[in-house]
């Protein structure tokens, strides 16, 4: 079942056109990353998918219905939290919970919870004031955690977070996705998120270039992998020389040498490197990161 539905979705302010075209299924339970340059038109999905705007052409369904008029009973099984958490300063922690939680209907002792989950429990009786970005961050994803939403929106929600909260916040987000909540992510953070994606969407000017898992991905942009191997001394050339069939082959230093080659060839490659025996005594597979493809689409692929 799909929790998220895109039908040839576009959406236009005036006579600039901000999403083309766009066709997108996020299954459930999914953790769907999205990624694009600074008005690739993320932002603008999400609010389509939130109801906060009607599309120009196309569908829009999520959980089943249209977001633009679904009952308040189904708002409250959704949670966002946007690119820039803003509450009220003279409000404290957990009273911003409560004014959210009375919202959804949820009881206090779930809140309460909550805090702890996102590490403000120490926090949450001090005004919303004396809060850092990142505090407010975290209150801004605590409030979108109350009663258990189905699925979850997060416009670059580790903004401001340092590397041990943005891995918590990360497994937060596991332990949701292994429960059944669906979350669609918008951020910049590309290797922070690689490992974390169930999929990842590619945006460019509002059309969706690319969508799919990360070997997907670099499938399709042909990108090679790095093969590193330490060879035994005196072996460099040898090994070089049977391995010159994979690709570039280039010598590194009197043990090392790398091998550049295509995915397809990689399991052929290990094969025959195996075969060496002691020829070889380490070997290292480096494939692209996710900023690598990333870029070939940005450079590469032009929006139709």
């Amino acid at each position: 079942m799909n929790a998220i539905e895109l039908s040839n979705v576009s959406k236009r302010y005036e006579q600039k056109t901000v999403v083309k075209n766009v066709q997108l299924k996020v299954r459930t339970g999914e953790r769907m990353v999205m990624i694009g340059h600074n008005g690739a038109g993320k932002t603008t999905l999400m609010k389509l998918m939130l109801g906060l705007t009607r599309p120009s052409e196309g569908q829009v369904q999520v959980l089943g219905v249209d977001p633009a008029v679904s009952t308040s009973s189904k708002r409250q099984t959704l949670g966002y939290v946007p690119e820039s958490v803003a509450f009220h300063g003279a409000m404290k922690g957990r009273e911003v919970l409560a004014f959210y939680a009375g919202l959804k209907k949820v009881p206090a002792a779930h809140y309460n919870d909550i805090l702890a989950r996102v590490g403000l429990k120490d926090a949450a009786d001090r005004r919303v004031s004396t809060y850092s970005k990142g505090m407010r961050q975290r209150l801004g994803l605590a409030q979108a955690m109350l009663g258990d939403p189905q699925l979850l929106f997060l416009d670059e929600p580790t903004s401001g977070l340092d590397p041990s909260l943005r891995r918590q916040f990360y497994e937060l987000i596991d332990s949701l996705s292994r429960s059944g909540t669906t979350s669609l992510i918008s951020s910049h953070s590309l290797n922070e998120v690689e490992a974390r994606a169930d999929r990842i969407a590619i945006l460019k000017n509002g059309v969706l270039l690319a969508c799919g898992t990360m070997p997907e991905l670099l499938e399709q942009t042909g990108l090679p992998i790095y093969v590193q191997l330490k060879t035994a001394a005196a072996a460099v050339n040898s090994v070089a020389e049977k391995m010159g069939w994979a690709g570039e082959v280039h010598k590194l230093d009197e043990r090392n040498l790398e091998i550049r080659c295509r995915v397809s060839g990689k399991m052929e490659l290990v094969r025959r490197i195996a075969a060496l025996g002691d020829s070889v005594e380490d070997m290292n597979i480096v494939p692209p990161r996710l900023d690598e493809i990333y870029n070939h689409y940005m450079e590469n692929v032009q929006p139709q």
